[in-house]
């Protein structure tokens, strides 16, 4: 592997939240020639040999449905990158890197709708025309469809685990039956399908990784879980529980793809280790955005910040809280070399997730859960991935004979 690289990583959903806090995060740790998210984690080998990469630059594709907020988040990436690099040029130790770094670096906007595939589609070709290869596919982007707040449910999880009522609250209403304009389950489409079909189309590219595999990382939650999913609402349409199942429709799909991409290198040992693609997830912890802000209001929104913080007070690792603390367990999977992630990626052992955690007074950390019921859920995530493939190759015939007046089926 070369000792210096120059990653193209594209983050969906990049101008705000997580996403936002990934190319913050990314910007900060590559301004040192060893960045502190490349090194093994305590429950990593750090006795196995592995050398972080230098990277003498950065291409950075913000990947958003909105071009405008983009643009927007891009120039204030920009103002806080520099920022940055003018409090660490004051510092003793400063050794030049960050403004050789700074001279290779290039931040760019590309239009994607997650809930059309046909943007997907046009995004993915234009990328595969555009840039040399990719090294990085941050798939973040995601919702919820709130629909209210169930105060009974609210006051009952208070009383009887008020942990669990700030960590994986259980008192939102959710939407259920809502489609997209290509017919299908719309969170299941925004969350899961679209980031699917976006890595299939975007495989010639990440093909082209030059510094090994490329690597996938998808974007889980603290909050996914099997409790809520049926393998007879794939797509999401009829639960009331969309976004906790989309999430482990996550856990499930980058388990099982990283798992084939394993299974076809060792069947094809001559084959080039950079034509394979690794898939990893990543989950953000309780990280505070504006994602329920216009459900509950400023003010309950304020008051549910301070929460937060209280909880991480009294000894909860699962409340990083700000987006760049949040960011850690992404952007280390993204740096880290890959032999230290190798113990948790052989078939025999379960697959797990790795997660931002923080200490009482806001240190962040990685941690690793387990991927939940994994083995009484590993065909389902072979029928899945199956399913997705159908799917993405259903809609793209459709796309090639123009527009259709049918909706997509689930019937595969």
């Amino acid at each position: 592997m070369a000792s210096e690289s120059r990653p193209i990583v594209i983050v969906t959903g990049a101008n705000g939240g997580v996403g936002y806090g990934i190319c913050q995060r990314l910007l900060i740790q590559l301004t040192s020639q060893i960045p502190s998210d490349s090194l093994p984690q305590d429950f990593e080998d750090a006795s196995l040999s592995g050398r972080p990469q230098k990277y003498t630059g950065l291409t950075l594709i913000m990947a958003c449905r909105s071009v405008s907020r983009a643009q927007k988040a891009r120039t204030e990436l920009l103002q806080f990158f520099d920022s940055h690099i003018q409090k660490i040029q004051s510092t003793a130790e400063y050794d030049g890197h960050a403004e050789e770094f700074k001279k290779n670096l290039s931040i760019e906007v590309e239009y994607v709708d997650l809930a059309s595939i046909k943007t997907v589609l046009e995004f993915a070709k234009r990328v595969n025309q555009k840039y040399p290869y990719i090294s990085h596919l941050m798939c973040n982007a995601g919702l919820a469809s709130f629909s209210g707040l169930d105060p009974k449910l609210l006051l009952h999880q208070l009383f009887t685990d008020p942990k669990g009522a700030v960590t994986t609250p259980l008192y939102y209403s959710q939407h259920s039956g809502e489609l997209s304009i290509d017919g299908l389950g719309w969170v299941w489409q925004c969350n899961v399908f679209s980031h699917f079909a976006m890595f299939r189309e975007l495989q010639p590219s990440l093909s082209r990784s030059p510094n090994g595999p490329a690597r996938v990382i998808w974007c889980s939650s603290i909050e996914a879980s099997p409790k809520f999913y049926s393998s007879d609402d794939w797509q999401l349409r009829s639960t009331e529980h969309s976004y906790e199942s989309s999430k482990y429709q996550i856990d499930l799909i980058s388990t099982t793809l990283d798992r084939l991409a394993l299974s076809s290198s060792s069947s094809s040992p001559n084959a080039s280790n950079s034509a394979i693609t690794r898939h990893f997830i990543s989950q953000p912890g309780v990280c505070h955005t504006n994602v329920a802000h216009a459900l509950v209001g400023p003010f309950l929104d304020f008051c549910k910040l301070m929460v937060f913080y209280f909880v991480r007070l009294l000894g909860s690792t699962q409340h990083p809280i700000s987006p760049i603390k949040s960011a850690i367990a992404s952007v280390h999977l993204a740096l880290v070399p890959l032999t230290y992630l190798t113990f948790f990626s052989d078939a025999k052992t379960p697959p797990v997730r790795y997660g931002a955690e923080s200490d009482r007074w806001g240190t962040e950390r990685v941690g690793i859960s387990p991927v939940r019921a994994w083995l009484a859920n590993e065909e389902e995530g072979r029928r899945l991935v199956a399913k997705c493939d159908e799917l993405l190759d259903k809609l793209k015939r459709e796309e090639e004979r123009g527009p259709v007046f049918e909706t997509a089926s689930e019937k595969m």
